[in-house]
């Protein structure tokens, strides 16, 4: 099994890796603030979030503010653990 083989295929989507890297360094970050660090749609944070979440890399938090509704997101431990493993392969890859 080469080193390209062990990247894990939920950070494959250059969104899933914008999400994953803004929520490394962020605590928690709504749904606005991310949708505009990363100049996406509504639906395409919307989906690839979900996908996130799924593989449960990420925490996604919906409650009210006000009468507002407000998402917001956090990487999980698991999440963490796997995209740090992500980026040392990338890591490896670079150097072969």
């Amino acid at each position: 099994m080469g080193i390209i083989d062990k990247l894990n295929k939920d950070f494959e989507s250059r969104v899933r890796l914008g999400i994953m890297s803004v929520l490394m360094v962020n605590e928690w970050v709504d749904f606005t603030e991310m949708k505009t660090l990363l100049n996406i749609t509504d639906g395409n944070l919307a989906s690839h979030s979900s996908a996130l979440e799924k593989s449960e890399y990420i925490e996604v938090k919906k409650e009210f503010v006000g009468k507002k509704p407000k998402t917001s997101y956090q990487v999980t431990p698991l999440g963490r653990a796997a995209f740090k493993e992500h980026l040392s392969y990338l890591e490896k890859l670079m150097k072969s």
